[in-house]
């Protein structure tokens, strides 16, 4: 187990009373991710990740759901600070599958299943987890249009277009002007993050990715991303569509004018966001593809 960092053995043995015995997974993007098996015969998810302050309330928010039966793994310790990292463990749960296709029918399913969790965090009393995950953080106070971050802005900008460029700058400027308040919510509902038992959905994941914005920002966001099972795209218009529509009758609610508009174009400012990682990384030019294809027609009806 050479490959683990040095101070996780003994954080295990601290915090959950078993060292590791095995590795089971491990990833290493946003946050370090591993799945270990303890001496003890115990299978569970250790996750760390340099923090701002947000994931004390990540992980708060999340126990609460668990507790309340909602699909998601139990975290198994509260965040404990190590150097400059943020440390919890979670109970390991396996198995579902990745929900695959853009069609207005997945994005019913997955509306559903994003309104029930957006419902149960409304009750959840946390400190807001500020600052957001930078692919919705349109709300920044940076300098330029984009939230600064280093490994991003070192690398050469001549590499994303115009077009995603003037996209991102009047989503966002819509966004900006809203004025509506802000709730809990998940900010990366990705099919990656989610997985399913046939119709039921059995787990959701990341919820290092809740974020404090408006409800019809976050379900706009979700609308476009919903589809993505691996490097981010933009489902279809009449997909989002499907996801609003849903989303607004399981919560027995409807978006005013405002709303709506809002719900567009924050779905054009994360694809607008993902197209521009992609283009700088080098990573798949999908997104940046069916943004070009939409973002006209998500920028009028988000009346950008």
């Amino acid at each position: 187990m050479d490959e683990l960092p040095d101070w996780l053995p003994a954080w295990c043995g601290e915090h959950l009373g078993s060292g590791p015995a095995d590795v089971l997974f491990q990833s290493r993007q946003v946050s370090m991710v591993f799945g270990l098996r303890l001496v003890d015969g115990g299978d569970v998810v250790v996750k760390a990740r340099a923090d701002g302050g947000r994931a004390s309330s990540c992980v708060a928010a999340q126990a609460r759901l668990a507790e309340r039966g909602f699909p998601c793994a139990r975290p198994l310790t509260p965040v404990v600070g190590v150097g400059a990292l943020a440390v919890h463990a979670e109970e390991f749960r396996p198995g579902g599958e990745v929900l695959h296709g853009d069609s207005p029918d997945v994005a019913v399913r997955c509306a559903d299943v994003f309104a029930r969790l957006t419902a149960e965090l409304a009750g959840v009393p946390v400190a807001p987890p500020l600052p957001n995950p930078p692919w919705v953080r349109w709300d920044h106070t940076d300098s330029g249009l984009w939230p600064a971050i280093d490994s991003l802005d070192s690398r050469d900008q001549g590499v994303v277009s115009e077009r995603i460029v003037g996209t991102a700058e009047r989503a966002r400027k819509r966004l900006l002007a809203a004025g509506l308040p802000c709730v809990l919510g998940h900010a990366d509902f990705e099919a990656q993050n989610l997985r399913w038992q046939g119709w039921q959905v059995w787990a959701v994941h990341d919820w290092d990715s809740l974020a404090w914005q408006p409800e019809a920002a976050l379900v706009g966001a979700a609308s476009g991303s919903f589809a993505s099972a691996g490097p981010p795209t933009l489902a279809p218009i009449e997909s989002s569509e499907a996801f609003l529509l849903t989303y607004q009758d399981v919560r027995r609610r409807l978006f005013t004018a405002v709303e709506l508009e809002i719900a567009w174009a924050a779905s054009v400012w994360m694809a607008a966001y993902n197209a521009r990682e992609m283009a700088l990384c080098g990573g798949s030019p999908a997104g940046a593809d069916a943004l070009r294809a939409q973002a006209a027609e998500r920028l009028r009806r988000a009346n950008a």
